[in-house]
């Protein structure tokens, strides 16, 4: 019996070692843990402290934020890139979490997935229709270098990258600022701090 325990235990490590999770099933875990949270009765900011570890498990946050940082990730100092990173992680963070914790009980479903390379796949799904919004399509641009980590790196809402967007909205403040980084990051830190 003994011998018999210590087999089924080294299995199950071996399996865990070696286990490669599915783009689509890791969306849907995904969506269904935040959906647990935001339908329980939890209060807002118990419901926020719990997003923020759900993205922290599964959002490549760091990826994010040197795409989002763009062309001027190249000028900027490695100081100021580390303080971007703190920062950036910060404010993702709390705009996740504050935006998502508004909803009650999402429903979200993953239709399909498309793997484009070894290093991505787009998961397809759809936000399901209340009597207050139509149904909304998402688009999961997952990160499988890992397998037995994927990463989420995008969210294509109706067509429209969130990713893009703020590349677009983070380059337009740092140009208004004579290209200077450091308006951004006082920005972002304004932001998680208010």
């Amino acid at each position: 019996m003994k011998k018999l325990l210590i087999l089924l235990v080294l299995f199950n490590l071996n399996l865990t070692n070696s286990f490669s999770i599915e783009a689509d099933v890791f969306v849907q875990s995904t969506v269904n843990r935040a959906a647990e949270t935001l339908s329980s009765g939890l209060t807002k900011e118990e419901r926020m402290d719990e997003l923020k570890s759900i993205a922290l498990d599964t959002v490549d946050i760091r990826g994010i934020g040197f795409y989002s940082l763009g062309a001027h990730r190249k000028t900027a100092s490695d100081e100021q890139k580390n303080e971007y990173e703190k920062v950036f992680t910060e404010y993702f963070l709390q705009s996740f979490s504050s935006r998502l914790a508004e909803y009650s009980n999402p429903i979200i479903n993953v239709d399909s997935k498309k793997k484009i390379n070894e290093n991505y796949t787009i998961v397809s799904s759809t936000l399901a229709a209340t009597d207050k919004r139509p149904a909304v399509k998402i688009d999961w641009r997952i990160y499988t270098k890992n397998k037995e980590q994927p990463l989420i790196r995008d969210l294509i809402i109706e067509g429209l990258s969130l990713a893009r967007t703020q590349k677009e909205e983070f380059n337009s403040i740092i140009l208004s600022a004579d290209g200077d980084i450091n308006a951004l990051i006082s920005k972002l830190r304004d932001f998680s701090n208010s």
